[in-house]
């Protein structure tokens, strides 16, 4: 290729090798990659768009603020001509997925790669995995055109943010409906025609387990379909404490709180690319989610840049198409695990396009939802306390100007995280069942699936999705004041943080009330007309459709 002139990829630097990790021998040159390069919009999306309340259709947004045809045909052009194949386009996505021999790959984006092993900084085991250094190249006729290239480093990019309690150190423990007894969870409404997409990055589920878990709970078996995605499958590892138990934590807990609601899990290899196409595909799904529930993140600063940017602006699809991506703040403290001494945040949670879940410890009657105390989710060094802070990546958002955001770790402002909360204390945590055991788990990654579920439930009532439902959360608050629908939690803190009146860096605006519904979907919008079933008698029939990608329910009312 030494008559092609090229470029780099903005945003592509790797740096260092995993810690600990050694050199494993040597690579194949004719070893099959695919990989995903992103591309840019054809228009850039509009702000307003992305805040709502108006949202566009799947085609007009793929039309209108997908690829450009023409930028699709320049980078067919310029691979296939140097032996690569264009294995699928997705316009809307703006995502192409190119397949080749590694050696052509490599040579392509000018990757120097090499085979390593190291200790899996995720999971405590040993990861064998395609290293990449340095920065990436393009032809020099896709600049601008393409945006990033990703798949060629195949490095484990994500932790679950879940926690299996410990027998000895359990106090009390909920299943799913009690906690939407706690929480208020709307009871005309239980999420039937809606969808809400799982997304995870390992692990797998039987129907067994669902079976039993729901028949003790007296509910009716949710309706649960696997997607794969880059070959990712799901795959039950029979290991409770493993991956299996953040998959079924996250089905059980929108099964319990959403038993109408269909569910589609995306099942996806654990790299920044898997990551990016599971939720790329999730968000532009046919029927369009209410919501994108994600238990799984890394500190911001693990991400390239690139990642990070490309996966941001699949999150402002989901909000201009009328979808709400929830996902945990993680388990590490204001920390987020590292040890360098700086608090960090948890991507994707940092992003402002995504409701970021925080974590508490609930004391609570589970009978009649009635709470005795609720704090800040900390269990001390070692047992793991709720991720929330100041974003050294995303700038503060317009809907937090008001709230009281303390500077960054730099002594910037930022996106402050997160932006609610619910009970995360393994030692108050969720009674689920994995790969046949009955179990306490707790951990953020419980609170995203929960409000995925109240926003499914509520999403049943107005006929539409919320999509980015911070500027409605927020509203006019001002630091120090409670948001309406919510309950302040103003005790504890995860390390650098500490909880007080109004929003705060560990349990946000706070956690749900019944006065929600109204905020969200305004008292005079009543249940659809027909029989609704409560969550304690699901109808236990497969959705016909989801919610519209459309947030006009809601926008007529706040209008009124």
């Amino acid at each position: 290729m030494a008559d092609v002139a090229f470029v780099p990829v903005p945003g592509s630097r790797r740096g260092a090798a995993l810690p600990q990790a050694q050199e494993s021998g040597t690579l194949d040159d004719a070893e099959r990659l695919e990989t995903t390069l992103v591309l840019r919009r054809r228009s850039p999306l509009p702000a307003e768009l992305v805040t709502g309340p108006a949202t566009v259709s799947r085609a007009e947004f793929a039309d209108r603020y997908g690829a450009d045809p023409a930028d699709i045909d320049t980078v067919r052009a310029a691979l296939t001509g140097h032996g690569l194949e264009i294995v699928a386009v997705d316009q809307a996505s703006r995502r192409i997925v190119v397949g080749g021999p590694l050696a052509t790959q490599s040579a392509m984006f000018g990757a120097r790669l090499s085979r390593m092993s190291a200790p899996n900084p995720f999971d405590g085991g040993t990861v064998a995995y395609r290293h990449r250094e340095g920065e990436l190249r393009l032809p020099a006729e896709l600049a601008g055109v393409v945006t990033a290239v990703l798949g060629l480093d195949d490095r484990p990019q994500a932790r679950a943010a879940f926690r299996v309690a410990a027998a000895e150190a359990t106090t009390a423990s909920f299943t799913p409906p009690q906690l939407g007894t706690v929480y208020g969870f709307p009871t005309d409404v239980d999420g039937t025609g809606q969808t809400v997409a799982i997304i995870e990055l390992g692990g797998g589920f039987g129907q067994a387990d669902l079976d039993a878990y729901f028949g003790e709970l007296q509910l009716a078996p949710p309706t649960v379909t696997a997607a794969s995605v880059d070959g990712g499958q799901n795959r039950p590892g029979g290991d409770p404490s493993g991956a299996d138990g953040e998959v079924l934590l996250d089905i059980e807990v929108v099964g319990g709180l959403a038993p109408g609601a269909h569910q589609v899990v995306y099942f996806a290899p654990n790299t920044d690319q898997g990551f990016l196409d599971a939720v790329s595909t999730a968000i532009h799904a046919d029927p369009t989610p209410v919501a994108v529930s994600i238990s799984w993140g890394a500190s911001e600063d693990q991400w390239t840049e690139q990642a990070r940017a490309s996966f941001d602006q699949a999150l402002a699809d989901a909000a201009a198409l009328g979808v709400t991506v929830t996902a945990a703040a993680g388990d590490g403290g204001s920390a987020d695990g590292a040890t360098d001494g700086t608090a960090h945040t948890d991507f994707p949670a940092s992003s402002p396009h995504v409701l970021a879940c925080g974590g508490t410890s609930l004391t609570a009657d589970a009978s009649t939802g009635a709470v005795r105390s609720e704090t800040v989710w900390n269990s001390g060094s070692g047992g793991g306390a709720t991720g929330g802070g100041v974003s050294t990546a995303f700038d503060l958002p317009s809907w937090q100007q008001q709230v009281g955001v303390p500077a960054g770790p730099t002594g910037g402002a930022g996106r402050g995280v997160p932006d609610v909360a619910a009970d995360a204390d393994p030692a108050t945590g969720y009674r689920v069942r994995v790969d046949g055991k009955e179990m306490v788990i707790g951990g953020t990654s419980a609170v995203a699936p929960l409000w995925a579920a109240l926003l499914a439930r509520l999403a049943q009532r107005t006929g539409s999705g919320f999509g980015l439902v911070q500027p409605t959360l927020y509203g006019t608050t001002t630091a120090g004041a409670v948001a309406p629908g919510f309950r302040d939690v103003t005790s504890g803190g995860n390390g650098a943080y500490e909880a007080g009146p109004g929003w705060d860096a560990c349990t946000g605006l706070g956690v749900p009330t019944a006065a929600l519904a109204d905020v969200l979907t305004g008292p005079d919008i009543a249940a659809p007309s027909g029989p609704a079933p409560s969550s304690a008698a699901p109808s236990g029939s497969a959705p016909s459709g989801s919610a519209s990608a459309g947030r006009g329910a809601r926008s007529a009312v706040a209008d009124q």
